[in-house]
């Protein structure tokens, strides 16, 4: 199985590689550190502590944990590994001035496995969530290189697609040295996939433990004057293709009620903020660019949010969230973001990405799920008109990510034997 997985690996590696230049040629961010996938790059220190994180959402989850390894392991260099241009983005930008290098993970090739590891020279892996990458996971495994999975969950859907290569993925998580699940679910599946039942412990999601930048608030509450403070606005965070006009369709109907509304409109990938500004465009929306400014005035009816890093402070100056990738079958974005600023939240139904979350965020009653956009519209209507209801779920949002507090602790405690 480990071979004919490799095969197919090299087939499809070119073709892989071919879509990045292509898409390179469009966007620059894609040709940056080619040949980090490839596994070149300069030599570290021995004993580098190297975190994955695949995209810029779980970059922003690993911000604690490597702050906390940093503080544990003072002498060490880190290295930050991600998958997407936007990622390894996030990343320069949240760890500048950190002595943290960022590169691209490898193809999971043999030989770019090996490149990447003897430059790498890592004495501890930590994986955020999770990828499973068989060739990697067997080379660290090799080397003796202590794999962790932190806060890793598998979605029932995963784990299925998973199970059909069953001996390639029992011997790719059968070295694993901690597997570090968020729920009881997500422990049984990874046990079942081929984890070691003795080292795989539930710790809860390390989302939880995240810290609000000390400027978030301020932040917010000066966007919030500049888009007006008493009219009505609303974040659509982290949209992907065809959630955009489901947005777009509620905020018009909830137009009707509330006529100055803002919808403040965040894409989740970087390459589509032009894509959505000829959108807008086309749609005669009278829409401002956050990066030229934002300057909105009565008449503008959408924020455009072009620009990384700002979601955050566009919660904490909205009235009300509502979380992207769950319209589409995409699984969900972070939900305890909006939550930790005391902000009601809407999310769509498809969430299996953060499945437990969202129905614990549900049932606290601090989010409601709706289903396409006339919901959409309907839901955020009413609470835009509707004080003491935003300030009832925003407030169980706050308690909810108060009480689950604690899982980066866990999770240092477990791996505070392969810190030594």
């Amino acid at each position: 199985m480990a071979s004919l997985y490799t095969l197919a690996v090299y087939l499809l590696a070119p073709l892989y590689c071919a879509a990045l230049l292509w898409r390179g040629v469009r966007e620059r961010a894609y040709r940056r550190g080619f040949a980090q996938r490839l596994g070149f790059g300069a030599a570290l220190p021995p004993g580098t502590v190297w975190l994955h994180a695949a995209s810029a959402g779980e970059v922003q989850a690993a911000v604690p944990l490597l702050q906390a390894l940093q503080r544990r392991l003072p002498h060490s260099a880190f290295l930050v590994t991600t998958t997407t241009p936007a990622g390894a983005q996030r990343a320069r930008a949240l760890f500048a001035g950190a002595a943290v290098e960022v590169r691209f993970v490898p193809l999971d090739l043999p030989g770019a496995v090996r490149r990447f590891l003897d430059r790498a020279r890592p004495r501890l892996a930590v994986v955020m969530e999770t990828e499973i990458w068989p060739n990697l996971y067997r080379a660290c495994a090799r080397r003796a290189v202590p794999l962790v999975l932190a806060s890793a969950r598998v979605s029932s859907a995963s784990a299925r697609r998973y199970a059909r290569a069953g001996a390639l993925m029992r011997s790719a998580l059968g070295g694993v040295a901690l597997a570090a699940a968020q729920t009881p679910a997500d422990a049984e599946r990874l046990v079942g996939l081929g984890a070691p039942a003795a080292r795989t412990q539930v710790t809860g999601n390390i989302k939880s433990d995240f810290e609000l930048p000390a400027e978030v608030v301020p932040a917010g509450a000066r966007l919030r004057r500049c888009l007006g403070a008493d009219r009505p606005v609303w974040v659509a965070g982290s949209t992907h293709e065809g959630e955009e006009a489901a947005v777009l369709a509620a905020h018009r109907q909830l137009r009707g009620t509330h006529p100055g509304a803002l919808l403040v409109l965040a894409p989740r990938h970087p390459a589509r903020f032009e894509a959505v500004a000829a959108w807008l465009a086309r749609e005669r929306v009278a829409f401002a660019r956050h990066s030229r400014g934002g300057a909105c005035d009565a008449g503008t009816e959408v924020l455009l949010v072009d620009a990384l890093g700002e979601l955050l402070t566009c919660y904490a100056a909205a009235d009300l969230a509502f979380v992207g990738g769950s319209l589409v079958e995409v699984g969900g974005h972070n939900l305890l973001e909006p939550a930790a600023l005391a902000r009601p939240i809407l999310t769509g139904p498809h969430n299996f990405n953060g499945a437990d979350t969202a129905r614990a965020l549900v049932a606290a009653g601090a989010a409601l799920t709706v289903g396409d956009a006339a919901e959409l519209g309907r839901e955020a209507g009413a609470l835009l008109g509707d004080q003491a209801a935003r300030q009832r779920m925003g407030a169980a949002g706050a308690a909810f990510v108060a009480a689950n507090r604690g899982a980066l602790q866990r999770l240092l405690d477990l791996m505070e034997p392969l810190l030594r």
